[in-house]
């Protein structure tokens, strides 16, 4: 197995530095919460009842966890979608935002496109190309990230100006305390994560091993789904593995009776369920009788607990976490995680298709 305390091996399987994009996230988020308070938006915006946030990828996943965030909340109901065509309820009461990192993703794009023929409010999220110009032409507010990454390495721009859009319309409670207070946790994690800790003391060099030639299934709950979503992904596209993930307490009413079949399957599998304090008494509960039921079929498993206070901390922290993990997982693989060559054949193969599709 890669010796995970070698630092040649960093220099070697990571030549465009994923490394430094991860030791960067607390500064990242702090530059993006500090452009987003600052920036305005039509006081009208506050007449919303309802945002949809289109996206897809790495641009839709801080969408996802600030829509967990507010669930608890009477307003504004937020929905993610990703894909074609925008949804039918979208109409003068919804704020339409169109997050996409390049300003090229296809889906989003169709989905602005028709956006732009409805009387909604609309906002853009991106660092450029056509949803930028689309926006500008169309008198639309435009937010510009600046940070340069591929799209999943671009977390605190796509979920800190969120939280400061919500805040500023008055929909969520002053965040700055909270986001303080995140923020110094991920500086911490930062610290003990990076490649330069030691194997013996760095929970997600520890996790990647447990995870190294096995299929991971990462189980969530309450404001922890989106982030075992996160895990998911970022092992799917940092580490080229196969992973999936599955929420509390619906997994309980159906995946629990999976374990069985096929037999072989125990032993070539890990679970990882992340748990934070906040979550309601009964799933947390629930947590502890699905470890007896892997326990009792013989699957490989791991519970994970948050770092810091409030749920801001706790969501984040295992968020950066995953990464981490994602990251180690990459280099026992023995792969570069920064380029995703299957994503961009498919692209590439669409490229071929333009006339199927209109903006």
């Amino acid at each position: 197995m890669v010796n995970l305390d070698d630092p040649g091996i960093y220099r070697k399987l990571d030549p465009s530095n994923m490394r430094g994009q991860l030791h960067g996230l607390p500064s990242q988020c702090r530059a993006a919460w500090h452009k987003a308070t600052g920036f305005r938006l039509p006081p009208g915006y506050t007449e919303a009842d309802r945002i949809v946030v289109l996206g897809v990828g790495g641009s839709a996943i801080g969408a996802d966890l600030v829509r967990s965030l507010t669930l608890s909340k009477t307003k504004p109901a937020i929905h993610v979608h990703r894909d074609y065509d925008l949804p039918a309820f979208v109409d003068d009461r919804t704020l339409v935002i169109a997050s996409s990192y390049s300003g090229n993703t296809e889906e989003t794009l169709s989905s602005f496109s028709q956006a732009l023929q409805k009387g909604c409010k609309r906002l853009a999220i991106t660092t450029g190309g056509r949803l930028k110009a689309m926006a500008e032409e169309s008198g639309t507010p435009v937010f510009t990230i600046d940070h340069v990454s591929p799209p999943r390495a671009a977390l605190g721009w796509g979920f800190m100006p969120l939280l400061a859009f919500l805040r500023s319309l008055g929909f969520l409670e002053d965040e700055s305390g909270q986001a303080e207070a995140m923020l110094a946790t991920l500086d911490r994690q930062a610290l003990e994560l990076r490649e330069t800790a030691f194997s013996s003391a760095n929970q997600a060099k520890q996790l990647a091993k447990e995870l190294h030639r096995k299929i991971a299934v990462v189980y969530g709950a309450g404001i922890l789904g989106e982030v075992a979503r996160r895990w998911k992904t970022q092992i799917n596209e940092n580490a080229k593995a196969w992973a999936f993930h599955e929420i509390l307490p619906e997994l309980n009413h159906n995946a629990v009776e999976g374990y069985a079949f096929p037999p072989e399957l125990a032993s070539n599998a890990c679970v990882i369920l992340l748990r934070c304090p906040s979550l309601h008494r009964r799933t947390l509960a629930r947590y502890d009788i699905t470890v007896e039921l892997l326990k009792q079929s013989g699957i490989s498993h791991k519970t994970v607990d948050s770092r810091g206070e409030g749920e801001l901390g706790q969501m984040m922290s295992l968020a950066y976490l995953g990464d981490w993990v994602s990251y180690y997982l990459a280099m026992l693989y023995q792969v570069d995680p920064t380029p995703v060559e299957s994503i961009e054949h498919l692209k590439k193969r669409l490229g071929a298709n333009t006339g199927t599709i209109a903006f």
